[in-house]
């Protein structure tokens, strides 16, 4: 399989289809309401997140956001379609992430999932990432897991 990763603004029809799958996967009524923290295609838009989506085979397989802020970066919308996984979308989403995050000098990657996301959670473990607490914007919250990796 071939896959290219591509900068594609966020309100971009094909970025605006891979958030939307995404939000309808992450509509889990175990995760209540105030601990969804993924971002509209508005606030993505607002907040300049660098977006990007990885075309696979000529077809849009996942996307995937990088936050700046002060002293690292955060993944942000990250997904990738049912039929890539599996096949290094996701590690090469997360490989571009952090080669941005380093061209803006951001000493680390951090990110906020559900604990509803096992799937999630193993990609994150496996890439590298460590658990912490929350950073940010983010608090306590016994339905997210918060992760960091160094670049």
């Amino acid at each position: 399989m071939i896959c290219e990763i591509r900068p594609t603004p966020p309100d971009d029809p094909v970025a605006e289809d891979l958030i939307a799958e995404l939000s309808a996967a992450l509509d889990d009524p175990r995760q209540p309401v105030a601990s969804r923290h993924g971002y509209s295609v508005a606030r993505l838009v607002a907040e300049r997140v660098a977006f990007f989506v990885a075309w696979c085979d000529g077809a849009p397989a996942g996307c995937a956001g990088l936050a700046r802020a002060a002293d690292y970066g955060e993944v942000k919308r990250m997904y990738v379609r049912p039929a890539f996984r599996r096949r290094g979308v996701a590690q090469a989403l997360l490989g571009e992430l952090a080669a941005q995050a380093r061209a803006a000098a951001l000493p680390r990657l951090r990110l906020e999932t559900g604990i509803w996301q096992p799937e999630a959670i193993a990609l994150y473990e496996r890439a590298g990432f460590s658990r912490i607490g929350p950073f940010g914007p983010y608090r306590e919250d016994p339905f997210s897991v918060y992760f960091e990796r160094p670049l």
